[in-house]
């Protein structure tokens, strides 16, 4: 069985998937990341701050949907490490 762990956001503000509403999610589910690879954004007051992966692995899916507000600490999204 492998390992799991949660992409979190660092900060309270709207996540997004997209780096604009024209252009495609940065990473799909069942995509392979790297780490420092962009998985979203956070966006605080006009604001906007990547959310990267920090280890190698699979995107098994994501927590919460694109436009959403999350909270400092929650999960974003569950990475299966390789």
């Amino acid at each position: 069985m492998s390992e799991k762990n949660s992409i979190v956001a660092p900060i309270p503000g709207v996540f997004y998937r997209k780096p604009s509403p024209d252009q495609d999610v940065y990473v799909q589910e069942g995509q392979i990341v790297k780490p420092g690879d962009t998985v979203g954004m956070i966006e605080v007051m006009k604001n906007f701050y990547e959310i990267k992966a920090e280890e190698e692995g699979i995107i098994e899916r994501f927590v919460v949907e694109s436009e959403e507000l999350v909270d400092a600490g929650q999960e974003i999204a569950i990475i299966q490490k390789k």
